[in-house]
């Protein structure tokens, strides 16, 4: 009796151990990747329907509806292919069927992986990047700002032969807006390449501090500030057969126009543009001659008083190329799928007719494959269409945020998705939406550790149109007879989404920590993010911030309705648009928010670059009125609370120009501002000394918001 009395009471003992729990360190709070639920790095082999990962050393694969999966490479047949000592395996991709690629010490591999040896290899210069293939035997690359492609034989060809350093070929450009993330695009046919030109030669400079060097020097960035002068981009066609190169005749808005959404022609013979003028007010979809870089035609055009916003290249019919896939907001008010005649431009139908923004997965001829936020903006959803009835079907049921992987024929997919409490789960799917098998079901990795409650809710939108979704986490240990201090963590701009309905909510593990440390945090997305339509996105047109903080505020109306919430202790914290929202917030309302850190803020527009500045705010010349309004140089007079400024130093985003001109302001009206600057950190602050910085602003709330 007395051993089994002890027993009882060694369970209860470790089961309230259990309870309690752990509590995050900042070194996990900020770094702990080992808190995120496992996943599966799946990939479909070519065009072949075997579904290939990682299990332990081993590449293994699986034919669908088999149940048996196949070791198709060891860790060690790798190192002999490559003549390497790898303990694992290095990043790769699938080239085709039985061809995988991977990076190592400046070489890139083409392994074929039914021979288990290498097929062909690349030795690339050092400093190369941008490396593109054509899909057979060429590589093309940039090395500096000129453009180069190696053949099977490691023979390099110039494509670019440029000095002036104001010239740069085969990057990205307009500074990744409107969808563009390359500058390199192969032909179907692999037999020509086409590329961005971009002159900076009337862009700004700006210049940033490399302290390491033993008396300091300058880096000159361009950057082309909204109102100013910008950089011309063009567009190449080389042709390999030939060596010439032409560049097409684009002449629709004038030299500082756009350039976006490139397409290819099936045929080889065509490409297609998305051609957007400075004012991002109108947009043409034109066709060229890819021989002579002649126009051809201006298949549809869109126009809008507010802004267009092109994001995706036209994808053709796999089994007719006659007609296209288009995609745009502009036309029913959501980002939707509209099929196009290509010949004449004419729109034949909407593929998805329905009141939520869609992004196509993919098509097969028969049925094109799209996910939604039309079960809910929180969630994201499996669909097909049927192309020729315009029949749809749900695809995907559990609740939640569903992000999904299609083989090369769309028979099949995978479906990654979770939920607010369910971590992750991972099945293989036929393309009518029946489970084949599960994958993965993940553990929850925090199980262990003493997590507060986090709920998801919606708040009215200040006009009263629109529901704002929000997470809320609770403190540790929640006592609902305890009044609590609480942080609103705000980003609120635009191309952002920071609530959904996944596992614990997106949440940032800092925010766990705050509430670990007897913290509510809030957050929600307010007017002018993403995946909402037109209208919400559109609201802050002119006027940055403006809707952003009326809508915050119902926000902050619905926290003082809680009876846990301290109405006399609301901090708000915020980084980039956020830290622009935070003093934005603070300034305009201090007598809500008692304390802020706003990390890397725009403070004026007129400092920030062209592509997103002068879309959202027009241009200084046009909106001087909208741009002194929401500038938060004469807001320096009106801090009364505690804020802290944190800043990169050598930022290239959000340029110092803008903390250090409201510190000044600051010192002008005498009001006291604390300010930390990260003297090599760039826009975000990386690594480890994130986690110097996130124990900075943690310390900041317990100083002066407890």
């Amino acid at each position: 009796m007395k051993y089994l009395l002890l027993t009882l009471i060694g369970v209860a003992m470790m089961l309230n151990s259990k309870a309690q729990g752990k509590v995050l360190t900042m070194e996990e709070a900020v770094l702990g990747y080992q808190l995120y639920p496992k996943n599966l790095y799946t990939q479909w082999q070519g065009d072949r329907n075997i579904l290939t990962w990682l299990d332990g050393t081993d590449l293994v694969g699986e034919v669908p509806g088999s149940g048996e999966k196949k070791v198709i490479m060891t860790v060690g047949e790798l190192n002999r292919a490559i003549d390497a000592n790898l303990q694992g395996w290095a990043q790769y991709a699938w080239k085709d069927g039985q061809t995988l690629t991977l990076m190592r010490q400046g070489k890139l591999y083409e392994i074929n992986t039914d021979k288990k040896q290498v097929s062909r290899r690349y030795t690339l210069p050092k400093g190369a990047q941008n490396i593109t293939s054509n899909g057979t035997d060429l590589l093309a690359y940039t090395l500096k700002n000129n453009l180069y492609y190696l053949d099977a034989n490691d023979n390099t060809f110039a494509v670019t032969q440029d000095e002036d350093p104001n010239l740069v070929n085969g990057q990205s450009v307009s500074r990744n807006e409107f969808g563009i993330n390359g500058g390199i695009f192969w032909s179907p046919d692999g037999k020509k390449l086409a590329f961005y030109r971009k002159d900076e030669s009337q862009v700004a400079t700006f210049p940033l501090l490399d302290i390491t060097t033993r008396t300091g020097s300058l880096k000159e960035i361009k950057y082309p500030m909204a109102g100013m002068k910008s950089e011309q981009v063009s567009l190449g066609v080389h042709d390999i057969a030939s060596g010439k190169t032409v560049f097409l005749d684009v002449t629709d808005f004038g030299r500082e126009q756009y350039l976006t959404n490139i397409a290819w022609g099936p045929a080889s013979d065509y490409l297609y543009v998305q051609v957007l003028d400075r004012p991002q007010k109108h947009v043409h979809l034109n066709q060229y001659c890819a021989r002579t870089g002649a126009f051809v035609k201006t298949l549809l055009t869109e126009q809008n008083e507010q802004y267009v916003e092109p994001q995706t290249p036209i994808v053709f019919l796999k089994n007719d190329p006659s007609k296209f896939i288009y995609r745009t907001n502009n036309r029913d008010g959501y980002f939707n799928l509209y099929l196009v005649d290509a010949d004449n431009g004419k729109v034949l139908k909407r593929l998805t007719d329905v009141a939520a923004d869609v992004e196509m997965i993919g098509q097969d001829g028969k049925y094109m494959y799209y996910t939604s936020a039309e079960v809910s903006p929180v969630e994201n959803h499996l669909f097909r269409v049927d192309i020729k009835s315009g029949k749809k079907n749900r695809l995907t049921t559990a609740e939640g945020w569903h992000k999904v992987t299609p083989s090369a024929d769309m028979k099949y997919f995978v479906d990654n998705h979770s939920s607010l409490n369910v971590p992750r789960v991972i099945d293989l799917v036929q393309n009518n939406g029946k489970i084949i098998r599960n994958l993965l079901t993940a553990e929850d990795p925090t199980k262990d550790y003493n997590f507060g409650e986090i709920t998801l809710g919606t708040v009215k939108t200040a006009d009263g149109k629109f529901d704002n979704y929000y997470r809320l986490i609770k403190p540790m240990d929640f006592d609902p007879a305890k009044k609590y201090p609480t942080i609103v963590y705000v980003y609120g701009g635009p191309h952002s989404q920071m609530v959904k309905n996944t596992w614990q909510a997106e949440m940032r593990r800092w925010e766990m920590y705050m509430a670990q440390q007897g913290y509510v945090v809030f957050v929600m997305d307010n007017r002018g993010t993403s995946n909402r339509g037109a209208a919400f996105e559109k609201a802050i047109h002119k006027q940055c911030g403006q809707a952003e903080m009326a809508d915050q505020m119902k926000g902050i109306e619905f926290l003082k309705s809680l009876p846990y919430v301290d109405s006399n202790r609301i901090g708000v914290h915020g980084w980039s648009y956020g830290g622009f929202m935070t003093i934005s917030l603070i300034t305009n309302h201090p007598e809500v928010f008692k304390v802020a850190v706003a990390g890397g803020p725009v403070i004026d527009w007129k400092w920030y670059e062209v592509m997103y500045g002068e879309r959202y705010m027009d241009s200084p010349h046009t909106n001087a009125e909208g741009y002194a309004k929401v500038s938060l140089m004469g807001k320096a007079k009106d801090l009364k609370g505690k804020l802290l400024i944190c800043q990169g130093a050598i930022d290239n985003t959000v340029l110092w120009e803008h903390s250090l001109s409201f510190i000044r302001e600051c010192i002008k009206n005498n009001v006291q501002v604390d300010y930390f600057p990260y003297p090599c950190a760039e826009h975000n602050v990386m690594g480890k000394d994130r986690i110097h910085l996130m124990q900075k602003v943690t310390d900041y709330f317990e100083d002066y918001l407890k």
